[in-house]
Parts: C-alpha cells; sequence; structure tokens
C-alpha cells in the first residue's frame, strides 16, 4: 500500500457501521490502519459481531447505540469514543433513513424522520468533532449524499431534499475549514448492492440497471474504498467535491 493512503495512527469516526455501505466503510478503514468508532441505532448485535472480527484482525474498534437525530447523544458519542480511541481524525456522516412518499401525504412527521437523521445528524456531528480538528489542524469530514439530491425521484421530497442539503453542507463547509487544514467532501454511492436494493422486484432492478453504463450494481466495498482515499493523506488537495460512485450513472 503506498505511504500516502494508509491511516495509521488516525482515528475515525462512521455514523451507522454496522451494515451495508457503512459497515463496509469500517472494515476498509480499519484495515488501512485507523482505529475506528461506530454507531448504530437498532441493531445492537451486528455491530458488536462486526467489532469482534476486526478486534480479532488486530484493528482497534469501538461501537456505541446513537441516534444522530439527538444532539445530546451526539455529544456523548463524540465523548465516549474520544475516551475510548482518542481525537476524532475522520468523520463519515453515513447514517440515513427513508420515509418516502408523495408530497400530498407526507405529513411533517415522516419529513421530519427522514431530515433530522440525515442532515440534522450530519450538522451535530460535524459540530461536535470540528472544534479538535481545527486545533490540530488536520481533519476529514466526509458525507454520503445520494443521486435523489440532484435528479430528484418521485415520492422522496424529503429524501432528496435531506442529501441535497448535505451537498450545500460539504461545500460552505469546505470553504470554512481548508484553511486550517480540514477538508470535506461528499461521496454519492449509485445502485449499490444492500439489503435495500435486493428488495427491489427484479424487473425493477432492470430498469434501474439499463440506466448505468457500467452494466451493474456496485458494492459496498467499492464506496468505502473512496471513503478511505478521501480520508487520506494521498487527497490531501481535494474538497468540496461530490464524488459518485455510481458507474456513470449521474
Amino acid at each position: 500500500m503506498y505511504e500516502s493512503l494508509a491511516l495509521s495512527g488516525r482515528v475515525a469516526l462512521v455514523t451507522g457501521g454496522s451494515r451495508g455501505i457503512g459497515r463496509a466503510i469500517v472494515e476498509v478503514l480499519a484495515r488501512r490502519g485507523a482505529a475506528v468508532a461506530f454507531s448504530y441505532r437498532e441493531r445492537e448485535e451486528p455491530a458488536r459481531a462486526l467489532v469482534t472480527a476486526l478486534e480479532a484482525e488486530g484493528a482497534r474498534v469501538w461501537t456505541t447505540q446513537c441516534d444522530v437525530a439527538d444532539e445530546a447523544q451526539v455529544q456523548r458519542m463524540v465523548a465516549d469514543a474520544t475516551s475510548a480511541l482518542g481525537n476524532i481524525d475522520i468523520l463519515v456522516n453515513n447514517a440515513g433513513v427513508t420515509r418516502d412518499g408523495y408530497l400530498m401525504m407526507m405529513d411533517r412527521e415522516k419529513w421530519d424522520a427522514v431530515l433530522r437523521p440525515n442532515l440534522d445528524g450530519a450538522f451535530f456531528c460535524a459540530r461536535a468533532v470540528v472544534r479538535g480538528m481545527l486545533v490540530r489542524r488536520w481533519g476529514r469530514i466526509i458525507s454520503l449524499t445520494s443521486p435523489s439530491a440532484v435528479a430528484g425521484l418521485p415520492g422522496q421530497a424529503n429524501y432528496a431534499a435531506s442529501k441535497g442539503g448535505l451537498i450545500g453542507l460539504t461545500r460552505t463547509l469546505s470553504r470554512e475549514l481548508a484553511p486550517k487544514g480540514v477538508l470535506v467532501n461528499a461521496v454519492m454511492p449509485g445502485l449499490i448492492e444492500t439489503d435495500m436494493t435486493a428488495a427491489i422486484p427484479e424487473a425493477t432492478r432492470e430498469a434501474h440497471l439499463r440506466n448505468v453504463p457500467v452494466g451493474r450494481l456496485g458494492t459496498a466495498a467499492e464506496v468505502a474504498e473512496m471513503v478511505a482515499f478521501l480520508s487520506s493523506d494521498a487527497a490531501a488537495y481535494v474538497t468540496g467535491q461530490v464524488i459518485g460512485v455510481d458507474g456513470g450513472l449521474v
């Protein structure tokens, strides 16, 4: 591995890291040498199993339950993660939910159920770690957005708004923080092999795939590799970017 891609000595915090893309990010960062803290909201068993598996490989890994929509819980998570592993160098805002529905039938509860964790949660997490990054003059903040942010899919007004908000947050923070060595980027996964896409009817999957020039679904590991690159010294001149891992979809 090129030295500039290694993450030894860094401490990462990944929200929503117990399964899917988040789990792959935890695995790749840990195997690149970072100490990794990650959160889960409900699924404690797979989170603990991931800790056990990575510790068996010699990694330093720590997990906790956290609803990122609750700022007090975020502050507690960051304090506990710092106590367990050290100061947070890398933040990956991965936690997110969907509550699809057409606008006419979307009440305030369904709107808030998506905007609070997806957008407010990223804000809470960034604010909780950024002061230390600025003091140390080194940091990475990476948020997972979606093609829905730019394409707009019917029935996803709340989700698209939350992911579009992450793009705006990313580009603004990149300008605020770059002079102090803190780089802020977003990764935009396309159609990725996860539990969510596995539940899509085969005919619908095939219709979506016709819009992907590469002609296949991506893997969570491919998304995680991009996150790992942006977390490393190799990406020292990359900030304010929204990078698609989508096979050419967008």
